[in-house]
């Protein structure tokens, strides 16, 4: 079964914090949200195995842990997971990038796929779908959908953001209860207007400067 996990190192939180200020500007966001995304994927990577190696010190020979296998996949969900994206890399460089494009038709308000490039090797990857906010969590279970229809087994698929809240996880948990969740807080509820409280607003707006 598939959790939630807070990453709630008092770093994280304070730049959490700095997010969430109206007064935060656009250069300064960006910078925020790569860096609590690696702190995410550092907490996301923990249970990556590691397979032992023989190396030589300037001291001596020895034998040392390396990452087993290093097929990993970042996948951001258009537009505002490309803000997370290097801050992952940073940390797994030899990772593959794909993209996947959603939007919410105005009629059904249920998210359609408008774009969709994947490594060709994903279903053998170890996949981290990225997103800041976990709202409805109608983007993320579409997005997931589409992984899986792709090969991606599901227990090979987590999801990473930045602010989640209760209706966004749980959506996802219904129909994936598989997928664990990384995220650096989660707040309370929706607004009326599908906004995370007390959230940070429009994470895409803040990003590109769009507002």
């Amino acid at each position: 079964m598939g959790q939630l996990h807070i990453i709630d190192h008092p770093l994280a939180v304070d730049k959490v914090s700095l997010l969430r200020s109206k007064d935060t500007g656009n250069k300064e966001f960006r910078e925020l949200i790569e860096e609590v995304a690696t702190m995410i994927c550092y907490e996301a990577t923990r249970h990556i195995p590691l397979k032992d190696i023989e190396i030589i010190t300037p001291v001596c020979k020895t034998i040392c842990k390396i990452v087993a296998d290093k097929k990993f996949a970042i996948i951001p969900i258009l537009r505002t997971g490309i803000g997370m994206t290097d801050g992952m890399i940073k940390l797994m460089p030899t990772a593959k990038v794909g993209h996947i494009g959603l939007y919410r038709d105005p009629q059904t308000l249920l998210p359609v796929e408008y774009y969709c490039k994947l490594p060709s090797d994903i279903s053998c990857r170890e996949v981290f779908v990225v997103d800041p906010m976990l709202a409805t969590g109608g983007s993320a279970v579409a997005a997931i959908d589409v992984l899986i229809k792709n090969g991606v087994p599901a227990n090979h698929i987590k999801l990473l953001c930045i602010v989640t809240c209760p209706e966004g996880v749980s959506m996802v948990h219904e129909r994936h209860p598989e997928i664990d969740i990384y995220s650096a807080a989660h707040d309370s509820h929706l607004n009326d207007l599908g906004y995370i409280v007390p959230g940070l607003g429009d994470a895409g707006d803040r990003l590109f400067g769009t507002e």
